[in-house]
Protein backbone atom coordinates (compact mmCIF):
# COMPACT_ATOMS: atom_id res chain seq x y z
CA UNK A 1 0.00 0.00 0.00
CA UNK A 2 1.24 3.67 -0.84
CA UNK A 3 -0.32 6.18 1.12
CA UNK A 4 -1.34 9.09 -1.57
CA UNK A 5 -3.47 11.09 0.48
CA UNK A 6 -4.06 11.33 4.25
CA UNK A 7 -6.28 14.14 5.85
CA UNK A 8 -7.65 15.58 8.95
CA UNK A 9 -10.99 14.44 9.96
CA UNK A 10 -11.60 15.45 13.13
CA UNK A 11 -10.60 15.66 17.31
CA UNK A 12 -13.02 14.53 20.27
CA UNK A 13 -13.37 12.78 23.54
CA UNK A 14 -16.31 11.05 22.94
CA UNK A 15 -16.90 7.82 20.91
CA UNK A 16 -20.70 8.94 19.94
CA UNK A 17 -18.84 11.81 18.13
CA UNK A 18 -16.33 9.95 15.81
CA UNK A 19 -16.75 9.31 12.31
CA UNK A 20 -19.58 6.65 11.26
CA UNK A 21 -17.82 3.64 11.27
CA UNK A 22 -18.05 2.60 7.78
CA UNK A 23 -14.32 2.25 7.28
CA UNK A 24 -11.53 0.49 9.00
CA UNK A 25 -9.30 2.11 11.78
CA UNK A 26 -6.21 1.51 13.29
CA UNK A 27 -5.27 3.29 16.84
CA UNK A 28 -1.51 4.63 17.32
CA UNK A 29 -0.91 4.83 20.97
CA UNK A 30 2.21 4.75 23.51
CA UNK A 31 3.90 6.89 26.21
CA UNK A 32 4.66 9.82 26.25
CA UNK A 33 8.05 10.98 24.28
CA UNK A 34 8.03 7.64 22.32
CA UNK A 35 8.10 9.11 18.58
CA UNK A 36 4.13 8.43 18.02
CA UNK A 37 3.89 11.61 15.98
CA UNK A 38 6.97 10.87 14.36
CA UNK A 39 5.81 7.66 13.11
CA UNK A 40 2.82 8.94 12.30
CA UNK A 41 3.93 11.54 9.78
CA UNK A 42 6.84 9.10 8.14
CA UNK A 43 4.26 6.64 8.00
CA UNK A 44 1.89 8.95 5.73
CA UNK A 45 4.41 11.17 4.25
CA UNK A 46 3.42 14.04 5.73
CA UNK A 47 5.74 15.57 8.41
CA UNK A 48 2.56 18.44 9.52
CA UNK A 49 0.10 15.71 9.91
CA UNK A 50 0.27 14.85 13.37
CA UNK A 51 1.66 17.58 15.64
CA UNK A 52 5.23 16.96 16.94
CA UNK A 53 7.02 18.46 20.19
CA UNK A 54 9.70 17.93 22.18
CA UNK A 55 7.36 18.06 25.16
CA UNK A 56 5.45 15.12 25.59
CA UNK A 57 2.09 14.99 26.42
CA UNK A 58 0.27 17.57 23.42
CA UNK A 59 -2.32 15.12 22.03
CA UNK A 60 -4.63 15.74 24.14
CA UNK A 61 -8.28 14.73 22.25
CA UNK A 62 -8.63 11.31 19.89
CA UNK A 63 -7.76 12.49 16.04
CA UNK A 64 -9.12 11.03 13.28
CA UNK A 65 -6.92 11.20 9.82
CA UNK A 66 -8.36 9.56 6.78
CA UNK A 67 -6.16 7.64 4.57
CA UNK A 68 -6.63 7.18 0.83
CA UNK A 69 -9.95 7.41 1.51
CA UNK A 70 -10.09 3.83 2.49
CA UNK A 71 -8.98 3.86 6.24
CA UNK A 72 -8.99 6.05 9.33
CA UNK A 73 -5.75 6.10 11.11
CA UNK A 74 -6.44 7.54 14.93
CA UNK A 75 -3.73 9.45 17.16
CA UNK A 76 -4.71 8.91 20.97
CA UNK A 77 -3.16 10.48 23.73
CA UNK A 78 0.09 9.05 25.51
CA UNK A 79 0.12 7.45 28.30
CA UNK A 80 2.61 7.02 31.40
CA UNK A 81 4.87 10.14 32.86
CA UNK A 82 4.07 13.77 31.62
CA UNK A 83 4.25 17.31 33.22
CA UNK A 84 0.37 17.07 32.97
CA UNK A 85 -1.46 17.21 36.35
CA UNK A 86 -3.01 13.90 37.18
CA UNK A 87 -6.58 14.73 37.07
CA UNK A 88 -5.94 15.64 33.44
CA UNK A 89 -4.17 12.59 32.78
CA UNK A 90 -7.22 10.16 34.12
CA UNK A 91 -9.27 12.23 32.14
CA UNK A 92 -7.29 11.34 28.83
CA UNK A 93 -7.07 7.83 29.86
CA UNK A 94 -10.81 7.74 30.96
CA UNK A 95 -11.80 8.73 27.40
CA UNK A 96 -9.14 6.27 25.67
CA UNK A 97 -9.73 3.21 27.33
CA UNK A 98 -13.75 4.34 26.22
CA UNK A 99 -13.00 4.46 23.06
CA UNK A 100 -10.89 1.42 22.82
CA UNK A 101 -13.70 -0.57 24.45
CA UNK A 102 -16.71 0.76 22.33
CA UNK A 103 -15.47 1.71 18.64
CA UNK A 104 -16.94 -0.99 16.62
CA UNK A 105 -14.61 -0.48 13.41
CA UNK A 106 -11.35 -0.75 15.37
CA UNK A 107 -9.72 -3.67 13.70
CA UNK A 108 -5.97 -3.02 15.63
CA UNK A 109 -3.89 -0.75 17.85
CA UNK A 110 -0.87 -0.50 16.85
CA UNK A 111 1.16 -0.17 20.85
CA UNK A 112 4.31 2.13 20.02
CA UNK A 113 7.55 0.93 22.58
CA UNK A 114 10.49 2.70 22.70
CA UNK A 115 13.21 -0.18 21.67
CA UNK A 116 15.90 1.74 23.79
CA UNK A 117 14.46 0.48 26.92
CA UNK A 118 13.40 -3.08 28.45
CA UNK A 119 9.81 -3.36 29.21
CA UNK A 120 8.33 -0.60 31.20
CA UNK A 121 5.75 -0.90 33.85
CA UNK A 122 3.26 1.68 31.98
CA UNK A 123 3.84 -0.32 28.77
CA UNK A 124 3.32 -3.85 30.61
CA UNK A 125 0.25 -2.88 31.95
CA UNK A 126 -1.74 -1.10 29.47
CA UNK A 127 -1.04 -3.88 26.76
CA UNK A 128 -2.29 -6.23 29.75
CA UNK A 129 -5.16 -4.09 29.80
CA UNK A 130 -5.90 -4.41 26.28
CA UNK A 131 -5.45 -8.18 26.71
CA UNK A 132 -7.80 -8.37 29.39
CA UNK A 133 -10.64 -6.16 27.06
CA UNK A 134 -10.23 -8.37 24.06
CA UNK A 135 -8.61 -5.64 21.79
CA UNK A 136 -6.42 -6.52 19.00
CA UNK A 137 -2.90 -4.71 19.00
CA UNK A 138 0.78 -5.40 17.64
CA UNK A 139 3.57 -4.21 19.10
CA UNK A 140 5.41 -1.20 17.35
CA UNK A 141 9.30 -0.78 18.30
CA UNK A 142 10.47 2.90 17.60
CA UNK A 143 13.62 4.66 17.43
CA UNK A 144 15.59 1.34 16.17
CA UNK A 145 17.81 3.83 14.46
CA UNK A 146 18.90 4.95 17.76
CA UNK A 147 20.66 1.76 18.48
CA UNK A 148 23.10 -0.74 17.42
CA UNK A 149 21.25 -3.37 16.02
CA UNK A 150 22.42 -6.08 18.47
CA UNK A 151 21.29 -4.00 20.97
CA UNK A 152 17.85 -3.81 19.57
CA UNK A 153 17.68 -7.44 18.83
CA UNK A 154 18.47 -8.15 22.62
CA UNK A 155 16.26 -5.93 24.15
CA UNK A 156 13.30 -7.15 22.00
CA UNK A 157 14.15 -10.86 23.48
CA UNK A 158 13.96 -9.43 27.08
CA UNK A 159 10.33 -8.29 26.32
CA UNK A 160 9.33 -11.64 24.80
CA UNK A 161 10.76 -13.29 27.92
CA UNK A 162 9.28 -10.82 30.29
CA UNK A 163 5.85 -11.14 28.83
CA UNK A 164 6.05 -14.57 28.27
CA UNK A 165 5.52 -14.68 31.95
CA UNK A 166 1.90 -13.74 31.38
CA UNK A 167 0.90 -14.38 27.71
CA UNK A 168 0.24 -17.46 26.48
CA UNK A 169 1.11 -16.21 22.60
CA UNK A 170 2.57 -12.89 22.31
CA UNK A 171 1.67 -10.01 20.00
CA UNK A 172 3.03 -9.52 16.35
CA UNK A 173 5.43 -7.30 16.71
CA UNK A 174 7.27 -4.69 14.13
CA UNK A 175 10.91 -2.80 14.09
CA UNK A 176 10.36 1.05 12.93
CA UNK A 177 12.64 4.24 12.81
CA UNK A 178 10.43 7.63 11.76
CA UNK A 179 13.93 9.31 10.30
CA UNK A 180 14.68 6.06 8.10
CA UNK A 181 11.22 5.17 7.17
CA UNK A 182 12.13 1.34 8.59
CA UNK A 183 9.38 -0.79 9.02
CA UNK A 184 6.34 1.46 7.14
CA UNK A 185 5.90 -1.12 4.06
CA UNK A 186 5.50 -3.81 6.69
CA UNK A 187 2.94 -1.61 9.10
CA UNK A 188 1.21 -0.72 5.85
CA UNK A 189 1.31 -4.19 4.30
CA UNK A 190 -0.49 -5.09 8.15
CA UNK A 191 -3.17 -2.65 7.27
CA UNK A 192 -4.22 -4.01 3.99
CA UNK A 193 -4.12 -7.19 4.72
CA UNK A 194 -6.06 -6.74 7.85
CA UNK A 195 -8.78 -4.71 6.25
CA UNK A 196 -9.66 -6.94 3.64
CA UNK A 197 -11.83 -9.04 6.76
CA UNK A 198 -13.27 -5.49 7.34
CA UNK A 199 -17.05 -5.48 7.38
CA UNK A 200 -18.89 -2.30 7.83
CA UNK A 201 -21.19 -1.52 10.78
CA UNK A 202 -24.62 -0.97 9.90
CA UNK A 203 -26.19 1.96 11.35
Amino acid sequence: MKVKTAEFVISNTRVDMCPKPLLPEYAFIGRSNVGKSSLINSLCNNKKLAKTSSTPGKTQLINHFIINDEWYLVDLPGYGFTKTPVAMKEKWMNFTRNYLRHRENLMCVFVLLDSRHNLLKADDEFMEWLGENGIPFVMVFTKMDKLDPRDVEGNIKAYQEKMSEKWSFLPQHFLTSSEKKTGNEELLAFIEETSKGFTPVNE
